[in-house]
């Protein structure tokens, strides 16, 4: 009998295998057993045996079941967390099979990302887990040296006076997106903001990061409007790889599973060393970011910029610029369209600032405004953009007892920290009617109530976005622009409140968002004849 080197051949025309072709897949198959059980089940015990409050996981999937199954939304997962026990300061969490500390208390959130922000240096989230190198080698993805390096030479780049230079270019996308609207609509209508914003901050990071220009709104199929979409579209089998990714790290990294195909990685590449060749080689000087990182990289003496970093650095810059700010926007518009006294209030203010600049706003007149600026604090604090963010535990760290009659817990190297900004926003504790717009809690009489640890819109510490400014004035001056020239109110397809979609790890709004509006220059028209 020689059934361990023969191949048994069947009637049916079917192939067999050998004996020790058996036992190999056999084999096989248990080791893929052994390590789904390993991860499935090594950690659960991780805070009982430490004696912390926690959120009880199920087995590989942790506490994250419910996206993975899309029964909930990451800003849900993490709401309900931050409740299970209001009284801790912190409990933990598991994300996945890897146990997270997850913190509640405002005061010891400044204590990681500030004060001991030496044992708190670094993010885990996905920078640990995604091997793809335009994430790997950009600042959110830099850990160590290598990031406080990066970090004190592009900070420079988004100075106040650097804003000042990107806030033409970005006027210039504003005008588009505005005629855009006007033309489309000669008198009043019903629009979809959430597609034309998104295609309004493609030509804005386009512009601002890359140097090129573009029109997304009259030209909807463009190469860098559809590569953009593709690359910050987490649904589908970009979810599923990702899901991957954080459950089984290791194994990702042997498999290659990478989030962002070639194409898209080469042509973000392909752009930026393109661009830079040429104004090497010409000479030429323009005002956006990738010029200023051409400056940086060439005034420093120690640390030199290579093009893989601006390439790396502008995806991200596009990454955060595409989909989040569209969101914040979105949000914003929405608020102020379902509150009609928060639209005449605002509405007011915008006239006010026109006049006095002559019908065209300048840097300075657009952040001297007091109610813009509570209306988008007010849009962040309600429609926090960045649910939560982590921080690595780099040199071990005591933390004070969860609760009374608790021990002190010990931080060791390699645990991560959850920070759920977000849910500190929605806490009734630090927010009267948190679930309420008002953005009259940021004015002058309700700022001084409002404990500046619990509001966290960018992060905190030296960790915190370096692209706020950008976000920020963006956001004011298409909100600006958009009061300055229609009445914007609900429409039949208006979701109030808005809903975030299940289906996508990051945040997406569920059925759009539809509002109506009307030209207040053809509205006066018709009432003046």
């Amino acid at each position: 009998m020689r059934h361990d080197i023969e191949v048994i051949k069947y009637k049916n025309g079917f192939v067999g295998f050998t004996m020790s072709e058996i036992w190999t897949i056999v084999l096989a198959l248990a080791v893929v057993a052994l390590t789904i059980w390993y991860y499935a089940f090594r950690n659960l015990d991780y805070f009982k045996k430490r004696g912390i409050p926690y959120v009880p996981p199920v087995p590989l999937f942790g506490n994250m079941g419910g996206m993975v199954f899309r029964t909930k939304t990451f800003s849900e997962t993490i709401l309900e967390a931050y409740k299970f026990n209001p009284e801790a300061k912190y409990v933990g969490f598991f994300d996945f099979g890897s146990p997270v500390i997850f913190v509640r208390d405002p005061e010891l959130i400044k204590t990681i990302t500030i004060k001991s922000f030496d044992n708190f240096p670094d993010h885990k989230m996905l920078s640990e887990e995604i091997s793809d190198k335009l994430f790997k080698q950009n600042l959110f993805g830099l850990n160590g040296q290598r990031w406080r390096e990066m970090r004190a030479l592009l900070s420079p780049t988004f100075t106040s006076s650097k804003m000042k230079i990107l806030f033409k270019l970005m006027k210039d996308c504003t005008s588009n997106f505005v005629d855009h609207l006007k033309t489309r609509n000669a008198k009043s209508g019903e629009f979809e903001m959430r597609d034309a914003l998104t295609r309004y901050t493609n030509d804005v990071i386009m512009t601002s990061a890359f140097g090129i220009s573009v029109n997304s709104l009259e030209d909807p199929d463009n190469d860098f409007y559809v590569t953009g979409r593709e690359a910050t579209n987490f649904t589908g089998a970009r979810s599923l790889k990702l899901f991957f990714r954080r459950s089984f790290p290791t194994l990702a990294n042997i498999v290659d599973v990478k989030l962002w195909s070639d194409k898209i990685v080469n042509f973000y590449e392909n752009i930026v060393k393109t661009t830079i060749a040429a104004r090497d080689a010409r000479g030429i000087v323009r005002p956006d970011m990738l010029q200023l990182m051409m400056q940086a990289r060439d005034k420093s003496e120690t640390l030199k910029l290579t093009d893989d970093d601006m390439a790396a650095h502008a995806f991200t810059f596009y990454f955060g610029g595409f989909d989040s700010v569209a969101l914040l926007m979105c949000c914003a518009i929405h608020e102020i369209a379902v509150h009609p006294d928060v639209h005449e209030k605002l509405q007011a203010e915008v006239d006010q600032v026109s006049e006095e600049c002559g019908g065209v706003v300048s840097y300075e007149a657009l952040h001297a405004m007091p109610y813009l600026d509570n209306v988008v604090n007010e849009t962040l604090r309600l429609h926090s953009p960045a649910v939560t963010t982590d921080r690595l535990c780099r040199q071990s760290f005591e933390l004070p007892p969860a609760q009374p009659g608790l021990k002190p817990f010990l931080v060791e190297p390699g645990v991560s920290i959850w920070l759920p900004f977000a849910a500190i926003h929605k806490d009734a504790k630090y927010y009267e009617n948190p679930e309420e717009f008002d953005p009259d809690r940021f004015g002058d009489e309700g700022k001084s109530k409002i404990d500046p640890a619990t509001f966290l819109p960018f992060g905190s510490g030296p960790r915190l976005c370096i692209g706020n400014r950008f976000a920020l004035m963006e956001t004011k001056l298409v909100i600006f622009e958009l009061l300055a020239n229609f009445d914007i109110t609900a429409c039949s397809k208006t979701i109030n409140p808005i809903r975030l979609s299940r289906s996508s790890f990051v945040p997406n709004i569920e059925g759009g968002v539809w509002l109506k509006l009307e030209r207040r220059n053809q509205r006066e028209f018709e009432s003046s004849t």
